[in-house]
């Protein structure tokens, strides 16, 4: 059998295996703030379109900005993505399942600072990279 001379011994299946095949568990990428309140969240309110925040038991609190996003983007505009991030986020942001982007930062002072820097980014021709909504009265993918 292929798997014998491979070294497998199907009576120890668990016997020198090959743990870090795939993409590692999600929620070790957890923000720190939304790890310690899992399954703890009271409520949530929109500040204004595009623009949440998330209040768990304990009091903490989690803002998310969320922007439009595309199906097919570019290792240059992910990349980008990523810069924001690791900048104003401290690495933690997420898509939706309608390839959106949610920032998020776990303090109200960060959130202006954040929207301000998607703003100013820009295509060539004039339009936003980075449009901001898909919350209340706005537009979403």
């Amino acid at each position: 059998m292929a798997f014998i001379s491979s070294g497998y011994n199907p009576d120890k299946p668990m016997e020198n295996r090959i743990t870090d095949i795939g993409p590692q568990k999600y929620d070790k990428f957890y923000l720190p703030v939304i790890a310690k309140n899992k399954g703890k969240w009271l409520y949530h309110e929109i500040i204004k379109p595009g623009v949440l925040v998330h209040v768990a038991e304990s009091g903490d609190e989690v803002y998310t900005v969320r922007c439009g996003g595309a199906r097919v983007m570019s290792v240059t505009h992910i990349r980008e993505i990523c810069e924001i991030a690791d900048k104003r986020c401290d690495g933690h942001l997420r898509f939706t399942t309608r390839n959106n982007i949610e920032f998020m930062v776990d303090d109200n002072s960060k959130v202006d600072p954040l929207i301000k820097d998607l703003e100013s980014r820009k295509f060539d021709g004039g339009s936003f990279k980075f449009p901001i909504g898909g919350t209340g009265a706005g537009v979403t993918n």
